[in-house]
């Protein structure tokens, strides 16, 4: 938020917010827990604008200590604003379930303790660690040519002071975690989020968990879908999810259900997972599943912004420059022996994991469903 707030061009948060509007631009910026993301999206003729603005705020930020101070609230504000979204909260309760306490394990947005007594020179420091040309990817996707690369260039000169970097955090794969988080919350209805630990992105098999996430519950066909919503009616929304990490993933299935048919929803996916992880999979659903995922890749393509994300991530965290043919090769050519290994390996009760948010329930009972 900070490098919003003001720096050696654009001043202060008004400046900055008004350098964009002015020419009808969208910016952001987004945290992960491998990298972080700042964009501007405009037209074509708004290029240099976009540049000029989005340097300046990441390399001459001055970090003010008055808006450090504004910006605590804000930022507690967001927390609270998470807490009492569920949908959101549930996907870091199972991350910490199943990575435990390391880095991996903890929510990016911080603790309120970190964010009530972060300085200004904390930030400064922290910026010359990881804000550094070598730990840096700077991307345009779109209307652009081998003449972007001047801008680029002449925008973003970074001063000598800023070769420091930060080492990564070792992950810990093995860290012994419980099997159940439930977080206890009034709310309407209860938050679910059933998974394993699966393979990181880098993995050969990560275009086979791809496929296996989408056949299980990627879409409105799939088996979650169809059997846990459809058949049973025991949820609105249900969805299976992959998180990759350089080191490792989760495929994870998400629902919200009434606090009565908790127990009966998480039988109803460990069902869909044993089911697959024991008898396989039909060859119509591995060739929908591919289909289905290869024009959903089509679809990304036409989003510069998605195109734009693609590219820096593959380039920062891989030194890669795979296009999205790439990935749509990559997942032709998934077996379905690859994906059934995978399940077989993965599926499994020692790697099931459960996190959950709502009134209090059965611990037990529910312990025995994962168990």
């Amino acid at each position: 938020h900070m490098f919003f707030k003001g720096a050696k061009k654009y001043k202060t948060p008004k400046a900055v917010a008004e350098s964009v509007d002015s020419f009808g631009g969208a910016f952001n910026a987004f945290t992960g827990k491998e990298y972080a993301g700042y964009y501007v999206k405009s037209g074509k003729e708004n290029t240099e604008k976009a540049l000029d603005v989005l340097s300046d705020m990441l390399m001459h930020s001055t970090f003010n200590s008055e808006e450090i101070n504004r910006e605590r609230g804000v930022i507690l504000e967001e927390m609270a604003m998470y807490m009492d979204m569920p949908t959101y909260q549930i996907s870091w309760d199972f991350e910490a379930l199943a990575f435990g306490d390391q880095p991996l394990g903890w929510d990016q947005i911080g603790t309120r303790e970190l964010v009530n007594t972060v300085t200004q020179q904390m930030f400064k420091d922290y910026q010359k660690e990881l804000y550094v040309p070598k730990n840096m990817v700077v991307t345009l996707a779109g209307a652009v040519n081998e003449g972007t690369l001047d801008l680029i260039e002449k925008y973003f000169v970074f001063p000598e002071e800023h070769e420091r970097s930060r080492d990564s955090a070792e992950f810990q794969p093995n860290l012994t975690t419980e099997k159940i988080k439930l977080r206890t919350k009034k709310t309407e209805q209860y938050h679910i989020s059933f998974g394993v630990k699966a393979v990181s992105e880098a993995s050969d098999e990560y275009p086979a968990l791809c496929v296996l996430s989408t056949l299980l519950g990627g879409n409105m066909s799939s088996r979650m879908f169809q059997n846990i919503r459809e058949q049973q009616g025991l949820c609105y929304s249900i969805r299976t999810y992959v998180d990759e990490y350089t080191d490792t993933g989760l495929m994870t299935t998400n629902a919200g259900v009434k606090l009565a048919d908790v127990l009966k929803a998480a039988t109803a996916i460990r069902k869909e997972y044993d089911d697959v992880s024991q008898n396989g999979i039909s060859d119509e659903e591995f060739e929908k599943a591919k289909s289905y995922m290869i024009g959903k890749t089509d679809l990304r393509t036409e989003d510069t912004e998605n195109v734009a994300h693609h590219f820096a991530k593959n380039e920062l965290l891989y030194s890669n420059q795979d296009g999205f043919a790439d990935w749509k090769t990559q997942i032709a050519a998934v077996k379905k022996s690859d994906v059934t290994a995978l399940a077989s390996r993965i599926l499994v009760p020692d790697n099931y994991r459960f996190a959950g948010i709502g009134p209090e329930l059965d611990q037990e009972a529910l312990r025995a469903i994962v168990s």
